[in-house]
């Protein structure tokens, strides 16, 4: 990923970009997220290993990455003779581009915030200099 903020808004970037921008995800939680997008029934992590080809343990982990973000969603079902297992489905979308859309508003007016102090201490400092003579 390129360092500064001039060289990353000349990168071409695509909408799964936003996963690893915003949350710092990886390739595979990005794959995790497709696969879960892709089918019509929530899955088990064993399933979802599974679509993407990985052990349990590494899907996993891109499950609770996902669930951290809230990207996904996770649903406990139980059975008749009693004990339960998760299954996991997409968050909507809707909610999805809501937190990165107040996540995006916080990083501008920190940033706006950030500029003003740059100008304001450079001010200062440009008004208490020597004159030359």
């Amino acid at each position: 990923m390129p360092d500064s903020m001039s060289e990353q808004l000349q990168q071409d970037m695509e909408c799964e970009g936003l996963l690893e921008c915003f949350h710092g995800l990886k390739q595979l939680d990005r794959e995790c997220f497709q696969a879960l997008v892709d089918v019509e029934e929530p899955l088990t992590v064993d399933e979802l290993a599974d679509a993407v080809d990985r052990e349990r343990s590494t899907a996993y982990r891109a499950v609770q990455r996902l669930l951290q973000t809230g990207f996904i969603q996770k649903e406990q079902v139980n059975y008749d003779q009693g004990g339960y297992y998760h299954v996991y489905s997409p968050t909507d979308p809707s909610n999805i581009t809501d937190d990165m859309q107040r996540m995006l508003n916080d990083w501008y007016a920190k940033m706006g915030q950030l500029i003003q102090e740059f100008e304001n201490k450079y001010e200062q400092a440009e008004a208490t200099a020597p004159a030359d003579s």
